[in-house]
């Protein structure tokens, strides 16, 4: 279940049974109840063309968000540095930037 006014980031996956509270953002899997990070969706990514630079630099970015205990300002800024070299980071940056209800942490 997904409350009704939270966000999905493209290209994120839902496991099934999972119960959404907060925003998700791009990229990121998540599962259980209530949802929690997982880690990214590789397979999905390589199988909609993204290459392994900007899969490698979308990790890098999760790991930045999730991974490094910085504050979500820290990692915003953090990831929104990175995306001005790697387009596929803008759509992140770009989510994070819009309020919502938060995101999945």
């Amino acid at each position: 279940g997904v409350h009704q006014f939270c966000r999905v980031g493209a290209h994120a996956m839902l496991a099934a049974g999972s119960i959404v509270l907060q925003d998700v953002p791009p990229y990121v899997t998540v599962a259980g109840s209530p949802a929690t990070p997982r880690g990214t969706n590789s397979e999905g990514l390589r199988r909609r063309g993204f290459g392994g630079d900007e899969i490698a630099a979308i990790r890098r970015a999760y790991k930045t968000l999730y991974r490094q205990g910085l504050a979500l300002e820290d990692a915003r800024a953090e990831i929104a540095a990175a995306a001005v070299a790697v387009p596929a980071l803008r759509v992140l940056a770009a989510f994070l930037e819009t309020p919502g209800r938060g995101i999945i942490r």
